[in-house]
């Protein structure tokens, strides 16, 4: 049976004694209290530990989706640009959607809007993986009783609607009269203050990512031996440490 006792600071302590458990939590109001209470009994029953009273209180996917970079944040890792960008996109579009609300026709549904709104087949699988994530972080790592089953679900639909899958591989590079009409339009626009065509004609050059370029120092740079220092180069399977020395020539046509 669970006890509440109020303290004199005025919160509420909760303890609960089943099956051989105890667990005890403390909270503000009461009626957080007895939710939590009735939330841990269910769950000695079911066999499970009782939940933490942070835990207790999540309420919406958006809030999974905090916890996730809180708990990635604590161990050092935390989400780089891109993945901020999609876990921010779908805390927008996905946040206040209640827990276990978040089901297969909900999911279909998204990917859906997601694809009248310009999202590819590959950007939409990726919000679809890493919305599976966030739940199966929150599953694993805190004990919440939420599935990923709707996601899967709603993922082999997608794929079947044609919605997800594999991008449009490239198959040619730009022309020199493409480049050349993107370069008078940058020229000739008076409120570009970033010298875009320095900055694409050494992409071009050294075929670096916009990033990798923006982050250059100059002493990353051996200007006798012609050579630049990329740091934390994007790989997929190494997020740090990935520093590459690249050849400045001019093979492309412009002189990195």
């Amino acid at each position: 049976m669970a006890s509440i006792t109020k303290l004199p600071s005025g919160a509420y302590r909760v303890q609960i004694r089943r099956k051989g458990r105890y667990a005890s939590e403390t909270f503000l109001l009461r009626d957080d209290a007895h939710r939590w209470a009735r939330q841990a009994e269910t769950r000695v029953d079911q066999g499970l530990a009782p939940n933490k009273s942070s835990v207790s209180r999540l309420a919406t996917f958006g809030d999974l989706i905090d916890l996730h970079i809180v708990d990635m944040c604590e161990v050092g890792k935390p989400p780089r640009r891109s993945k901020a960008a999609t876990l921010a996109a779908l805390k927008r579009d996905l946040g206040k959607e209640r827990i276990g609300h978040l089901d297969r026709q909900k999911m279909i549904d998204y990917g859906k809007m997601r694809a009248e709104q310009g999202a590819g087949p590959v950007t939409l699988g990726i919000d679809i993986g890493v919305t599976k994530m966030i739940i199966t972080h929150a599953a694993a790592v805190h004990g919440l009783d939420i599935s990923s089953e709707p996601v899967d679900l709603a993922r082999v639909a997608l794929k079947r609607l044609g919605l997800i899958g594999k991008g449009t591989e490239r198959d040619r590079r730009p022309r020199k009269d493409e480049l050349n009409r993107l370069f008078r339009c940058f020229d000739d626009n008076d409120r570009l203050t970033l010298p875009m065509t320095r900055i694409v004609q050494f992409a071009v050059a050294t075929a670096m990512r916009l990033d990798e370029i923006c982050r250059v120092e100059w002493t990353d740079l051996d200007l006798d031996r012609r050579m630049l220092l990329i740091r934390d180069r994007k790989d997929p399977r190494n997020k740090t440490g990935n520093d590459q020395r690249i050849l400045l020539f001019a093979a492309t046509g412009f002189d990195a």
